[in-house]
């Protein structure tokens, strides 16, 4: 009876850490979206990979400098990861993106480190990526 209980516990915790990975591929692949920008609209492109709940990948912001992700996670069908660049001012700029995945839509909330959302001074605006076909 003992071995039985052991082996139960054994394949619950395999399945759910198969669950986890599961759920982690769902994010992997390329993400887009079509934002305003100051010459009209800009694509941007997110590329993202994931291992367990760690997230990898980089952001292109519409000016084909992509920059790599860091900090990335992703815990059930919350995301979240920080894009480091270099301001104008010579200083480094960090955005930190949250947000969720669901199925084919992955919407996130972008916020500059020291206030600012990036919406333009609206504040922050949500992200609406799409998986790429």
């Amino acid at each position: 009876m003992r071995h039985m209980k052991n082996r139960v516990v054994l394949v619950s915790a395999l399945l759910a850490s198969t669950g986890l990975v599961a759920l982690g591929a769902g994010i992997d692949g390329k993400w887009t979206v079509t934002t305003q920008g100051r010459q009209g609209d800009q694509t941007q492109t997110l590329m993202l990979k994931s291992s367990g709940m760690n997230l990898t990948g980089s952001l292109d912001p519409g000016n084909g400098m992509a920059v790599d992700i860091t900090e990335g996670m992703i815990h059930d069908t919350d995301v979240s990861f920080k894009v480091t660049r270099i301001g104008r001012d010579g200083n480094p700029q960090v955005t930190t993106y949250k947000g969720t995945l669901s199925g084919d839509d992955l919407k996130l909330t972008p916020m500059r480190e020291g206030g600012g959302g990036g919406g333009g001074g609206k504040g922050p605006q949500e992200l609406a990526f799409k998986r790429a076909k």
